[in-house]
This record gives structure tokens, C-alpha cells and sequence, in this order.
């Protein structure tokens, strides 16, 4: 059960800034974050099949094919629901005849402003962070659960129908399965499923998502394991590690020694020196680097110029890669505590050192290591 309070306390200041009436979000991630509940019918389509606004208070604006369900199976008692005849208009005009104004949304509805929830969603609620864990550790279970159980002889895309089940059976969703034998996962960053078999060695990169949440993380398995793996992964393992440090160090505003929080590109300056120091410095044009995680697959993305707040409590996936290698898991950043939330403690993990970068804290990390099988 989400926490509403805490949700409108924050779209109260937010209507108060912008001198609006009322909010809405209709996009399956803004609807999940404001009620706890599921819009979507269609996985192909950007809206859901429902807005959820508010005003003072909170309600969900639907057809009524969903009205019904969206009540009993999907929202809180607190949340009303009011319908549209399916034939009568789109979501988007009922939304413009009912909701006050002025009024922003997270989608396409005329005379609305739109609303950026990405901020909104930021940083995480306690109650989020206790959902947020148990999805980590339901994501790593159903991921380790296959990838301990694979053959060099296996298909790509056995292996990620394999995820897709093992994730469905724990009632989470799979939109990022990417498998990548030991060929195409030196060829290519987005190594989606081919029929080709998986060989010397695999890498597995899941985004799991339930409840509006989102969870990432990479697993590596070899068989016969190139003479390099061991290198590149240790590599890319020691920039995650930075990224890490960087983040806590940003989000108290210690990484540049500004007032308040660092931005995105200011632990991306950190990233970037760690490709170098660990001698592999133009990797990190070949694939983004990840960032913030929580109710998207990333909140937002470090780029070398990103201005965004890097914030905490939040989620963070950095998915640094080195031809051929990749180390990735969804963290939890704290003010006391740093935490892997993609863990199960029965995968081998190996003591990684961040980088020596200026304003970072140099401990080292437990992160996920290969398994030699």
C-alpha cells in the first residue's frame, strides 16, 4: 500500500509553485506512484487506461469497461473512481471536461500544462523502499534461479523465456530481457535474444518491474571463460563501484563542496575518470552508464551535462561495461546506508576498490561477480 499522504504533500507544494488547480497521470509509472494500482490492458501503449488526478483529493477518471475492476483490484478505498461511457470520448477529453483548471498532466490533454513526474517521484518514500526491496530480492531469486542452471548449448532466447516465466511466477513483469552468448555479447551492449547458443560464457540483463517499480541487474556465467573476462569484468565492476561513491557523495553535496545536492553529470565526471584509471577510457561512449532507478527503469540517465539532483533515499542502477563485460545491480542510496537491493546471498560476490577520485569515499564494495561454472 503506497503511502497517499506522502504523495499529496508533495503535489500540494507542487500546485502551490505552479499556481495550478488540479494534476493528473495517466502514464503507467506516474499512475502506479501516485496510487499503487495498474492502468495498463495494452504493454505496447505509452497511456494507460486511466488518469489518476488530484485536486485536494485524489480520484481515477476511466471508461467503464475498467471502472469496476480499477475499484475492486486496484486502488485504495480512499481513491475515487469516476467513469466516461467507452464509446462516448477519449481518456484525455473526459480528464479536460471534469478536472478543474488550470492543470497539468503527464499526458497529451488539451489547455494542460505537463507535468515533469519524474521529479515528483523523487526522492523514495519509506514505503516505497520496503516494496522496492522485496522486489530486488524477488528479481535477483528468479534471475540467479535460471542463469545457475545454464548450458553453453542453450539458446538466447530459451534463456530469457526461462526469466520471463520464473519472473511471472513471483507476479513480476519483464520489459528489458537481454541474453547475450559469449559472441554477441562482445558485439554488441543490447545483446537482445537471437537464436544463436550462448557458448564459452552469457551475460543476463533483467529491468523487473511490479507495483510501478523498477529493478535492474546484470549476471554474468562462463563455462569456458575467455582469457579476458576476468579483466574487463573486474574493470567495469571497479567503475561501478565509483559511480556508487560518487552518488553518496553527490547526494550530500560533497562531491563539488556546492550547498545542497550534486547533479547527474558531476558523478559522471567520476565515472568517466574511472574508465580511465582502470584503462579502458573511451568505453563509456559505447553504452550509457545508467543512474537513478525507482519508478522507471531510470529515472534519468548520467550524461556528461546532466543538471539533475542526484537525491536520497533512491534507487540507483549503474550498468557500467567493458567490451564484452558488464556489472549492474539495482542499489538503494541512503544518508546511513548503502545498500544492494538486487541481492539473494547465494550469488558470489568479490571486493571491488572504487577508484581514487577526488570528494569519494574509497572503501570497497561487495558487487556480484562472474560464475565459473
Amino acid at each position: 500500500m503506497v503511502d497517499l499522504a506522502a504523495r499529496t504533500e508533495r503535489l500540494d507544494a507542487y500546485l502551490d509553485e505552479r499556481g495550478l488547480e488540479a494534476v493528473w497521470f495517466a502514464k503507467p509509472n506516474g499512475f502506479a506512484w501516485l496510487t499503487g494500482g495498474d492502468n495498463v490492458v495494452d504493454a505496447d501503449a505509452d497511456v494507460g487506461v486511466a488518469a489518476a488526478g488530484y485536486d485536494g483529493d485524489l480520484r481515477v477518471i476511466t471508461d467503464d469497461i475498467e471502472a469496476g475492476r480499477l475499484a475492486d483490484e486496484e486502488l485504495p478505498d480512499a481513491v475515487a473512481v469516476e467513469s466516461f461511457p467507452w464509446h462516448a470520448s477519449s481518456l484525455a477529453e473526459a480528464v479536460a471536461e471534469r478536472s478543474p483548471a488550470p492543470a497539468a498532466a503527464d499526458f497529451d490533454v488539451s489547455g494542460f500544462e505537463r507535468v515533469d513526474g519524474s521529479r515528483l517521484r523523487q526522492p523514495l518514500t519509506d514505503d516505497d523502499v520496503e516494496r522496492y526491496r522485496e522486489l530486488g530480492r524477488e528479481a535477483a531469486a528468479a534471475v540467479e534461479t535460471v542463469c545457475r542452471n545454464l548450458e553453453p548449448e542453450d539458446p538466447e532466447y530459451e534463456v530469457a523465456a526461462g526469466i520471463d516465466i520464473s519472473l511471472a511466477s513471483r507476479d513480476v513483469d519483464t520489459p528489458v530481457v537481454l541474453v547475450g552468448g559469449a559472441e554477441r555479447a562482445q558485439a554488441y551492449r543490447h545483446y537482445t535474444p537471437s537464436d544463436a547458443t550462448l557458448g564459452d560464457y552469457a551475460l543476463v540483463s533483467v529491468t523487473a518491474e511490479r507495483a510501478g517499480l523498477y529493478a535492474s541487474l546484470t549476471r554474468t556465467v562462463a563455462f569456458d571463460a575467455p582469457d579476458w573476462l576476468e579483466e574487463r569484468h573486474r574493470a567495469a565492476a571497479r567503475v561501478e563501484a565509483t559511480a556508487l561513491a560518487a552518488t553518496e557523495a553527490a547526494a550530500a553535496g560533497e562531491l563539488t563542496g556546492s550547498d545542497g545536492a550534486d547533479a547527474a553529470g558531476d558523478v559522471f565526471d567520476a565515472i568517466r575518470e574511472a574508465y580511465d584509471a582502470v584503462g579502458f577510457a573511451e568505453e563509456w561512449r559505447e553504452h550509457h552508464q545508467g543512474g537513478a532507478a525507482g519508478f522507471s527503469g531510470r529515472e534519468w540517465i548520467a550524461t556528461p551535462e546532466s543538471d539533475e539532483p542526484v537525491r536520497w533515499p533512491m534507487g540507483y542502477a549503474w550498468n557500467p561495461t567493458v567490451q564484452g563485460a558488464k556489472s549492474e545491480d539495482t542499489h538503494l542510496v541512503s544518508p546511513d546506508l548503502t545498500e544492494t537491493l538486487t541481492k539473494t546471498g547465494q550469488w558470489p560476490t568479490h571486493e571491488v576498490e572504487p577508484v581514487d577520485v577526488e570528494g569519494i569515499a574509497t572503501e570497497p564494495r561487495e558487487l556480484s561477480a562472474p560464475v565459473i561454472r
